[in-house]
């Protein structure tokens, strides 16, 4: 085997570690499985064998007390936790890779602390496996001068006072096509572009001293539909649960694990009030961010005080179209993922996923506002759901 691909635990999305910190407190013994799709349909089944490889050398890495350091200083991290870090390491026993139906099959199981943390850098190798294997010539100098082309195409047509405004967070650790192709992206929107506000990545925002940016997944609402008692209770325990671990930080909550109206629904005064804004991640962002500043509205809350985050297949032009739009009505920011961190010349993004299928060994499910990103092949479960939140 090479280098391993991943070199560090720290290379990892932010919301990864700040929901493992609120499973470490609330649910330690909670277990879960977790499993791979691939919505291309592309065959990676040939990757099984390097894939295992990668799985090894990841769980023999460990954070070191440098990284302890960086992340006691965002200031959200607790000494417990932090001090559970220091003797964290992800267990290859936990992942099965095999092929199935010839296409690539991944499960993962065990406890919900300790599965959490394979997503990011299991789908990171299996596009750096790919892109290499598809595309040996490229490199990071590609990757830039395609960069630099759609920055100069934005500020060419954008006025200094809306591009003033814009904000921008690389979202792209998942589906790069490399380590070192995210990197170089980040490095030089930190250097030239005013709008770069930070990374999700917790190991490029210690290198470029940028802040760390994320808050939960569909994960923390999914697993929820199985740890309280009445399903149609499990997103309001998911925030205030949320709330209790965060209560003055990381106040962005994700809004599709079932659909926007059926999240408003359950988005009280209360907690309208307590989370700073919400996440877009399905369905048209405009029609989504006007249900956001209706709802804030109707609740008496002015949405300048709040932030709509987008997040769902952003290129930096449809950002910067979906800015202008809500400009001054409501505070927006943009992660980018794909189109920042695997946008090259001639390259076919892979559109690849690990999401829970079940906790304590019931079903979970994911609906959003996007039917093809609706994940669940209980269809009972699914129907029980759709009742529980009265979706047709």
């Amino acid at each position: 085997m090479n280098t391993p691909i991943i070199s560090s635990l720290l290379d990892t999305d932010a919301y990864k570690l700040n929901m493992q910190q609120a499973i470490f407190h609330h649910y330690p013994d909670v277990n879960v499985a977790a499993e791979f799709h691939c919505r291309s349909k592309e065959d990676l089944s040939y990757l099984q064998h390097r894939i295992n490889e990668e799985a090894i050398a990841l769980s023999n890495l460990r954070f070191s007390e440098q990284e302890i350091a960086f992340l006691k200083k965002l200031g959200h991290y607790q000494q417990d936790y932090l001090d559970y870090l220091r003797q964290f390491s992800l267990n290859a026993d936990q992942i099965s890779v095999r092929t199935e139906n010839e296409q690539l099959a991944i499960r993962i199981e065990g406890k919900w602390l300790d599965v959490i943390l394979w997503e990011v850098p299991l789908l990171a190798i299996i596009c750096e496996l790919r892109c290499n294997d598809r595309y040996p010539e490229l490199t990071s100098t590609q990757a830039i001068e395609q960069l630099k082309i759609k920055i100069s195409k934005l500020t060419d047509k954008a006025d200094a006072s809306s591009l003033g405004a814009f904000q921008v967070v690389d979202f792209g650790t998942r589906r790069r096509f490399s380590q070192p192709v995210h990197q170089a992206i980040v490095e030089y929107l930190n250097e030239h572009c005013p709008f770069f506000k930070g990374t999700s990545n917790l190991l490029l925002a210690k290198t470029y001293h940028l802040p760390a940016v994320g808050t939960q997944a569909h994960e923390w609402f999914q697993a929820h539909q199985q740890l309280t008692g009445e399903l149609a209770d499990s997103q309001q325990l998911a925030l205030h649960r949320w709330l209790q671990e965060y209560p003055e930080t990381l106040g962005i909550a994700l809004t599709d694990c079932i659909n926007m109206d059926a999240f408003l629904s359950d988005f009280n005064l209360y907690l309208s009030n307590k989370f700073v804004g919400l996440r877009h991640d399905s369905g048209d962002p405009v029609t989504w961010g006007e249900k956001a500043i209706d709802h804030y509205q109707h609740l008496g809350i002015d949405p300048k005080e709040k932030t709509l985050v987008f997040s769902d297949s952003l290129t930096l032009d449809k950002a910067f179209k979906i800015h202008e739009h809500f400009m001054g009505r409501v505070n927006t920011s943009f992660g980018i993922g794909t189109q920042l961190t695997c946008d090259l010349p001639n390259v076919d993004t892979l559109n690849i996923v690990l999401k829970l299928v079940s906790c304590n060994g019931k079903p979970v499910a994911k609906i959003s506002d996007e039917p093809g990103k609706s994940i669940c092949k209980d269809t009972g479960y699914l129907e029980q759901l759709r009742q529980a939140f009265k979706i047709g």
